[in-house]
């Protein structure tokens, strides 16, 4: 048993709006069939969209509840909340001052991250390092949350049928019990910046009624990305953490990735010669979420009871930028 300080994954929570958005409805917009093109491809039969009026900030609250509920914490037992989006709920302030207020959470600090689709497991990171680090800090919740229709044209079929809206979220809990984070590395390609997302809203290209009338400030794909840059950096990154680590991808027991498309998926998971099964994949139901993907996928399977104390964990994420995170956690 280790007496080294580490953050252990706790309790989690997840929400989602209550709108179901089905296939069929991009079939009669577009008057075409998305629908069997996206069951076949990448197996999304349904997404959830947020109604008009609700916000980012009320799923994160309703997700951090959940997860606080679970691990017995009131709102002042929490240290820290680190909110991962790129669909914040302003450009300014943080999301997470936000949610901070409306939870009461008053001894937490907070901040925003942006790592786009690999926000989560950049959080979790620098959530973890916080434990790791610094003995004030006993409780932080890690929250990915994505709002992604607030940014697309419905109408634009290479984006608005895949993406979707939601927010995971974990509790991270001081121990020092040898389970916790393992490992973790964050990479970046940055060469692809301009290839996809929102260029519009920010400094460089303030919010005009010209730049509103061309779309400009929805998800845009510029460039088709390769597709085998994910497997093949999905597949080094766990290696890698397994190697340092002294395991193989073999002994671990659950694997949760970025939810955007099942075949790389399958890919890196035949790549490192492990069963597919131990993937977790929620995009039947749910879409691809971006940085919530994977802490949704997470509190899935935790609130089934799949996870068991002393299982291996890894959570893989990549998106635009292009931003990589890896972690392998032991429950």
């Amino acid at each position: 048993m280790s007496n080294k300080r580490n953050a252990k994954i706790i309790s989690s929570g997840m929400a989602v709006p209550n709108r179901v958005v089905p296939n069929q409805y991009f079939n009669d917009i577009l008057q075409e069939d998305v629908d069997s093109w996206l069951k076949k491809h990448v197996q999304i039969h349904e997404r959830r969209w947020a109604e008009e009026g609700e916000s980012l900030s009320d799923f994160i609250v309703e997700a951090c509840s959940k997860a606080m509920k679970k691990a017995e914490l009131k709102p002042e037992d929490i240290d820290l909340l680190i909110v991962a989006t790129d669909t914040p709920e302003f450009i300014s302030p943080s999301t997470a001052t936000v949610v901070q207020d409306k939870m009461n959470l008053i001894n937490a600090g907070t901040f925003d991250i942006n790592a786009a689709c690999a926000g989560f497991p950049t959080a979790l990171d620098t959530g973890s390092k916080y434990i790791q680090a610094d003995e004030n800090y006993k409780y932080i919740l890690v929250v990915g949350a994505y709002m992604m229709s607030r940014f697309i044209d419905v109408y634009d079929k290479k984006t608005a049928n895949l993406f979707a809206d939601g927010v995971g979220a974990v509790v991270l809990k001081a121990t020092n019990d040898g389970s916790g984070m393992l490992q973790s590395e964050l990479r970046t390609q940055g060469q692809y910046n301009s290839w996809m997302g929102i260029y519009a809203g920010g400094s460089k290209t303030p919010l005009s009624q010209e730049v509103l009338d061309k779309k400009q400030d929805r998800l845009q794909f510029v460039k088709k990305i390769p597709t085998d840059i994910n497997p093949k950096v999905w597949t080094d990154m766990i290696k890698n953490l397994c190697e340092r680590e002294g395991v193989t991808p073999e002994d671990v027991d659950h694997f949760f990735f970025t939810q955007i498309n099942i075949n790389t998926i399958f890919e890196t998971m035949d790549n490192l010669g492990v069963d597919r099964q131990r993937a977790m994949t929620i995009m039947h139901k749910y879409g691809y979420t971006g940085s919530a993907a994977i802490p949704m996928a997470y509190a899935i399977a935790d609130k089934q009871n799949d996870v068991k104390e002393g299982d291996l964990m890894i959570f893989m994420g990549s998106g635009g930028g292009l931003a990589f995170g890896c972690n392998l956690f032991k429950k």
